[in-house]
C-alpha cells in the first residue's frame, strides 16, 4: 500500500514528499535520486550562473530519471535582479513538468507556466500570502512554518497553527514545510489537513545531496538548538546553521546602529558556497532547519523515502486505526 494524495495525484509521483528548492544543494544529482524515489526531485534555478546553465542542467536531470521533477525560481529584490523571464523561458521551452515559485509576487510567472501546462507550486509563509497565490490559480501551495530553513518571514508562527489555518481557509491543495524529517512528521501534516511534505535539511542529509560529507556529519551532530535566526534588525530573517560566523553576526546585531555593510562580508553568498565544496562548516553562512534535531543518519535517498513512507503507513495502520472503537 501507499499514501495516495491530491499531492501524489496531481504530479504523479509515488509518494506525498517534496524535496525543496535550496541554493547550491538542488542539482540534478540529488533531484534525479528524489525523483527516482518516487517523490519529487526539485533543481535550484538560480544555483545555475545563467538561463543555459540551467538548461543543460535540466537536460542533466533528465538522463538521470525518467520520473517527473520541477524546477525551483526564486524571485527575490534585488539591486541587479537575475533575468528570471530568461530563466522562465528555459523551463517552458525545457518542458519541465513542474515549477515551484518562492519570494516575491509570482502572478505573471504563474500565469506563464500554467499557460502550457506546468504545474505550479507556491511556498508562502503567511496564509494571507496564499490566499494571494490561491487567486493567481496556482495548483500546490507549500506552507512555510517558522521551523523551516531558510527565510520563514516576519511573523514567527509554527507550522502546527499556520497548517491548521491553512485547513480552515484554503481550497488549494497543500503541503507542509518546516520541521519534517520523518514519519511521524508526514502522518502529523496530513492530519493538519496538508497533501504531504516538502523537505530541505533532511535531504541535504543523503548520499547524493552535492554538498561535503563534513558537512552532513555535522548535520548529524547537531540538535534543534543548533540554528541561528539572522537579520533580524533588516526585517529579512533568515535561520541558519548555528556557527561561528553566524554566533559573529548575531552578535554585531545586538548594535542598535547596525547596518548590513557591517556583516555583509560575513554572509556573503560565496563564503556559504564554499563551505559546501571544502567541508569547513565556519567559513560561511548556510541554511538548516529545526529539522536538524530528527536527523542522525546520512541514507540514500531511496532508502530515506522509502522509510518515511513505510513509518507513516504503519502509524497509520497499527496506532492510529486502533484508536477507533
Amino acid at each position: 500500500m501507499t499514501i495516495a494524495t491530491r499531492l501524489t495525484q496531481i504530479l504523479g509521483i509515488k509518494h506525498p514528499i517534496v524535496q525543496g528548492g535550496m541554493t547550491h544543494v538542488g542539482r540534478a544529482e540529488l533531484a534525479s535520486a528524489v525523483s527516482n524515489a518516487g517523490a519529487l526531485g526539485i533543481i535550484t534555478a538560480l544555483t545555475q550562473p545563467t538561463p543555459e546553465a540551467l538548461r543543460q542542467e535540466i537536460r542533466r536531470t533528465r538522463n538521470m530519471t525518467d520520473k517527473p521533477f520541477g524546477v525551483n525560481l526564486t524571485l527575490l529584490p534585488a539591486i541587479k535582479p537575475p533575468p528570471y523571464m530568461e530563466y522562465a523561458k528555459v523551463i517552458i521551452e525545457e518542458r519541465v513538468p513542474v515549477v515551484e515559485t518562492a519570494g516575491n509576487n509570482p502572478k505573471e510567472f504563474i500565469r506563464m507556466f500554467k499557460d502550457t501546462g506546468i504545474k505550479t507550486i507556491h511556498k508562502a509563509v503567511a496564509i494571507r500570502h496564499a490566499i494571494s497565490a490561491q487567486k493567481m490559480g496556482v495548483d500546490i501551495l507549500s506552507i512555510d512554518g517558522f521551523e523551516c530553513a531558510g527565510h520563514p518571514g516576519e511573523d514567527d508562527i509554527p507550522g502546527l497553527i499556520l497548517l491548521n489555518k491553512a485547513a480552515q481557509n484554503l481550497e488549494t491543495p497543500y503541503i507542509a514545510s518546516g520541521g519534517f524529517a520523518d514519519g511521524r512528521g508526514l502522518v502529523a501534516a496530513l492530519s493538519l489537513g496538508a497533501e504531504g511534505i516538502n523537505m530541505g535539511t533532511r535531504f541535504m542529509c543523503t548520499e547524493e545531496a552535492p554538498i561535503h560529507q563534513n558537512i552532513k556529519q555535522a548535520i548529524v551532530e547537531a540538535d534543534e538548538r543548533s540554528t541561528a535566526l539572522l537579520y533580524r534588525p533588516f526585517r529579512n530573517t533568515a535561520r541558519v546553521f548555528k556557527n561561528e560566523v553566524a554566533i559573529e553576526v548575531n552578535r554585531r546585531e545586538t548594535d542598535p546602529n547596525v547596518k548590513f555593510d557591517d556583516i555583509k562580508e560575513l554572509v556573503a553568498g560565496t563564503r556559504g558556497r564554499q563551505s559546501y565544496i571544502t567541508g569547513d562548516k565556519d567559513y560561511g553562512i548556510w541554511s538548516a532547519g529545526l529539522a536538524l534535531g530528527l536527523i542522525h543518519d546520512i541514507p540514500t535517498c531511496e532508502e530515506l523515502v522509502h522509510r518515511i513512507s513505510f513509518d507513516a503507513e504503519t502509524i497509520i495502520k497499527e496506532r492510529l486505526a486502533k484508536l477507533l472503537v
